[in-house]
């Protein structure tokens, strides 16, 4: 069983900035709702753009590339520039980097829905992404911060609900806002919740956030930020992930798909020899080496993956096969998102008494169940009972996949863990996606339901092979 680190041995509690001997912060749970809130808007921004892309293409007369550039450059800005904002939280403090964040998120927000052409909108979804990778890894360091022991697994459910949930949420958002005041809400939404929230984090984030010397690091800790390295591992993971997203259409084994896959692989490891290097490195490398941290990203790379293509295949098959409209779908998503939200809550209580193992093993054979019985039944209702079913397993996985990969995180490295862990979390959407419409190609494509029967088939096997994995990979119960 994994275990959250001790405070620091410090004159500060790293979780309240206060003196030898206090207590928790006693308004760390709505601090915690703030900077869920705020992580909501980040993950719901995917969804909620993809339903509303039809409309948004026709006002603005958007050319197929431009119009998947819309989801494209916020899904590679946010990937791609996550290590930074961890590594840059991990120099300044959680506090200032959320604040910073959410402030160019919810500028950025304005900006896309008073877009009047391609080139301003897909900018403004570019700056969206750099501010959502600033905010994502550092409002997790913070709550890293504001919680411990059993508090802080409690704290990783509702933080994992958020994120499993937010994806079906932004599917019943983006049809209500589309099919009333328009598609430009999708984006001004962002605007009245983003102040508020600003405002209230920056009057309710303890001063332990604030600055780094509230949790000292060591004296080898590196003092400034390697741009260098920033830059090569940015570069790396944008194409990496540009490459993921276009291998549905270009295919796997195509030129274009290698070509980019292998210039990734190059920059990653040119990173490493810089990581090697430089006098103060992005991150230690070794992090990646200790067993809680590889086994946690195994986890959330299998579970983000499946879940969002039970989504892809789902909303397609409701809309494409089944004729039903944006809100329609949205509404028959509702009951994904409740699932997603008790099975991360479930999580978050049981994963102090059975472990992550136990956890993790056990939701990825409920999701590869759920996903089985629109495999094994064509229908409406198959597909929302099962996917439903699948997102009670992935909720759990959440849990299971944040407490491991950052239950022995020492203060001075919450960040930059915190940066990985959310990365992985775009690889993983970004080869879900891939890999799913390859698969469900013809059924996208044409009237035939056989690719998203072979869809779900698919992602019912793969949960099955995570779950061995996670029996072998994961680490157990602490004795």
């Amino acid at each position: 069983m994994t275990h959250a680190p001790a405070p620091a041995a410090s004159g500060h509690d790293p979780r309240t900035g206060a003196g030898p001997g206090a207590g928790p912060d006693p308004r760390r749970w709505g601090t915690l709702a703030l900077l869920g809130t705020a992580q909501l808007m980040l993950i719901v921004d995917v969804t909620v753009v993809a339903v509303a892309l039809p409309h948004v293409g026709a006002d603005l007369d958007l050319s197929r590339a431009a119009t998947t550039w819309v989801v494209s450059a916020y899904t590679l800005a946010f990937g791609g520039l996550m290590l930074l904002g961890g590594r840059v939280t991990d120099l300044l403090g959680s506090r200032p980097v959320v604040l910073t964040g959410l402030a160019l998120f919810t500028a950025a927000s304005l900006t896309a829905g008073l877009a009047g052409s391609p080139e301003l909108l897909v900018g403004s979804r570019v700056a969206q992404g750099v501010g959502a990778a600033l905010l994502s890894p550092a409002a997790l360091s913070a709550l890293l911060h504001l919680f411990d022991g059993e508090e802080r697994h409690r704290a990783l459910g509702v933080w994992s609900a958020l994120g499993g949930g937010g994806a079906a949420l932004g599917v019943l958002l983006g049809g209500i806002l589309t099919a009333g005041p328009g598609w430009p809400w999708v984006f001004f939404v962002n605007v009245p919740i983003g102040l508020v929230v600003a405002v209230g984090l920056a009057r309710r984030l303890p001063s332990g956030t604030t600055t780094a010397p509230a949790v000292p690091t060591p004296p080898t800790a590196p003092t400034r930020l390697d741009l260098l390295g920033a830059a090569l591992v940015t570069a790396a993971t944008g194409t990496a992930i540009y490459a993921l997203i276009g291998a549905g259409d270009h295919g796997w084994v195509g030129g274009r798909t290698l070509g980019l896959l292998a210039a990734a692989v190059a920059l990653y490891l040119l990173f490493g020899l810089r990581q090697r290097t430089a006098r103060s490195p992005l991150m230690d490398l070794r992090l990646l080496t200790r067993r809680p941290v590889a086994s946690g990203t195994f986890l959330i790379v299998s579970a983000t993956a499946l879940m969002v293509a039970g989504f892809f295949l789902g909303t397609f098959y409701l809309q494409h096969h089944a004729g039903r409209g944006a809100l329609a779908t949205g509404l028959f998503f509702l009951p994904v998102a409740l699932a997603t939200i008790v099975g991360a809550t479930a999580g978050g209580h049981l994963i102090q008494r059975l472990g992550a193992r136990a956890l993790a093993t056990a939701g990825f054979v409920v999701a590869g169940a759920g996903f089985a019985v629109p495999a094994l039944a064509e229908g409406t209702t198959a597909v929302v009972a099962g996917t439903t079913g699948a997102a009670l397993g992935l909720g759990v996985l959440f849990v299971a996949a944040s407490a491991t990969a950052l239950g022995h995180v020492a203060p001075h490295e919450s960040g930059i863990v915190s940066g990985i862990v959310s990365t992985f979390h775009e690889f993983g959407a970004s080869l879900g996606a891939a890999v799913i419409s390859s698969v469900a190609a013809a059924s996208i494509a044409g009237s035939t339901a056989d690719g998203f029967v072979h869809g779900f088939a698919v992602a019912a096997g793969v949960a099955g092979a995570a779950a061995l994995v996670s029996l072998v990979s994961v680490p157990g119960r602490a004795r």
